[in-house]
């Protein structure tokens, strides 16, 4: 090949050279910044998938937060509930003390009274001041709405979840068989009494009846109807029958009696008997029933109600339960189709209790179950609020459980699913990227001394001239 002088050498070099630099910058970035892709031209399909996951990340990310605010409401409701609790208990135990009149002084039993009415204002204060971001979430402004097309017949309705998607539900009610108190004989007493004693004993206790021979058969009636606030148990007379009941249905109310002495129409006694559940179907689905309280999940909602003595006594159709929104709805998942909705129901003291017993309020100085009236029902009305704000407890703790606690552990295992597909497509290798670093600086600072190298083919030639 001839001597020339031309400068295909050194152009040749400094593409190369252009390029290892191109390749070296192209490193730098990407040491710099952690990422592979740091443009589109750095890898198109990767850069979609990228941006694909980066959103799903950040919806990820979102339905966590929403869960965890979700979990900090319930939390606060929670708490509250709990000091509730705390407080009904101690109206339980004050009222259950001033049963026993014959231990207690009348300024004792006045001091019970005066701790039942402080307990009961710091209930009905905690209910109005439980917030959560400027929401009350105990006064009932967080309840479901639900109604009960014949209120005559259903009745003390209350919903504790509903699906989001459908705010407006009915829900057909139909009582195939009556629920039914506990009853029994006691005696059959004919013309002729005689003095005895006997015990009745029901669900809230026992109480000694003591028969004069100049009672009537419904002398000893009334004695058991006086004693029925320490018993549970009622009495009626039929003929020359002596007969007794629970004041409460269900297979939970008992009654019996036991002979003491005297009188041996008594002696049979009466072994302990139970009364019966009612029958229900909610939209054509047995439900779960407690003597007249009714308990049902269907659709989707799920709730409780009674069923009054009219409509115990009546079979077939008792009406429709009627669903009209309300309640808390949460986010619990990156779709559309994952919110949720829990009830709070009003846990105001003129809400907790029942129709039958009484409510809380009642227990109050003045009030028809105050200590000074009928300390034995107080205790009944007692037991009876702290199962409802059991009830409701429960049942939030059972929708953070198995709805917002168990979405929130989901998306957590998603997120880091997630992380690990964007980072394996986009996160760069250091390792790897290092040594591609010290390869390209390596053929830079060789190109550079080529470069020289061929500066030195013309000086050659330049020498011939001379």
């Amino acid at each position: 090949m001839g001597l020339t002088v031309n400068n295909v050498n050194t152009l040749s070099l400094l593409n190369i050279l252009n390029q290892t630099s191109a390749k070296q910058s192209a490193s730098l970035t990407k040491l710099s910044t952690g990422f592979k892709i740091n443009k589109g031209s750095d890898d198109p399909a990767g850069l979609i998938a990228v941006q694909s996951l980066s959103a799903e990340l950040t919806a990820v990310d979102a339905a966590i937060n929403n869960g965890q605010r979700a979990n900090s409401v319930l939390d606060v409701a929670d708490a509250s509930l709990g000091e509730i609790g705390s407080l009904l208990s101690e109206i339980e135990t004050l009222a259950a003390q001033s049963t026993s009149s014959g231990g207690l002084s009348a300024a004792e039993i006045s001091a019970n009274q005066a701790q039942i009415d402080n307990a009961i204002d710091a209930i009905n204060r905690i209910v109005q001041t439980t917030t959560f971001n400027g929401k009350r979430l105990l006064d009932g402004q967080q309840g479901i709405r639900a109604t009960a097309s014949s209120p005559t017949l259903v009745t003390d309705v209350k919903l504790y979840s509903r699906p989001t998607s459908n705010s407006s539900q009915s829900f057909a009610v139909s009582v195939e068989s009556a629920g039914t108190v506990a009853s029994a004989t006691v005696a059959d007493l004919g013309v002729s009494i005689s003095a005895a004693e006997f015990t009745v004993t029901g669900t809230a206790g026992t109480a000694t009846i003591t028969v004069a021979a100049s009672d009537a058969i419904t002398d000893i009636r009334d004695k058991i109807i006086a004693a029925a606030s320490e018993t549970g148990v009622s009495a009626s007379v039929s003929g020359t029958e002596l007969h007794i009941q629970s004041r409460e249905y269900g297979t939970n109310a008992f009654v019996g009696s036991t002979f003491i002495s005297g009188d041996t129409d008594f002696a049979a006694g009466v072994q302990q008997t139970t009364g019966t559940d009612a029958s229900v179907t909610v939209n054509g689905q047995q439900a779960f029933v407690d003597g007249l309280r009714v308990s049902f999940n269907s659709n989707g909602s799920s709730g409780e109600f009674s069923l009054t003595a009219t409509g115990n006594t009546t079979s077939g159709s008792v009406g429709t339960l009627n669903i009209a929104g309300g309640g808390l709805t949460f986010q619990l998942g990156t779709a559309s189709n994952t919110q949720a909705t829990v009830g709070i129901s009003s846990i105001f003291a003129h809400e907790l209790g029942d129709t039958n017993t009484g409510f809380l309020s009642e227990l109050k100085s003045g009030g028809a179950n105050d200590l000074s009236t009928n300390a034995n029902n107080a205790v009944l009305i007692a037991k009876s609020a702290i199962n409802q704000v059991a009830t409701q407890r429960g049942r939030i703790g059972g929708f953070q459980k198995f709805q917002v606690e168990t979405s929130i552990n989901s998306l957590n295992a998603t997120k880091i699913s997630l992380e690990s597909a964007r980072s394996l497509i986009n996160d760069v290798d250091f390792a790897v990227e290092t040594a591609e670093l010290s390869r390209q600086n390596t053929l830079l600072q060789s190109s550079i001394s080529l470069l020289g190298v061929a500066g030195q083919q013309t000086s050659q030639v330049l020498s011939l001239l001379r």
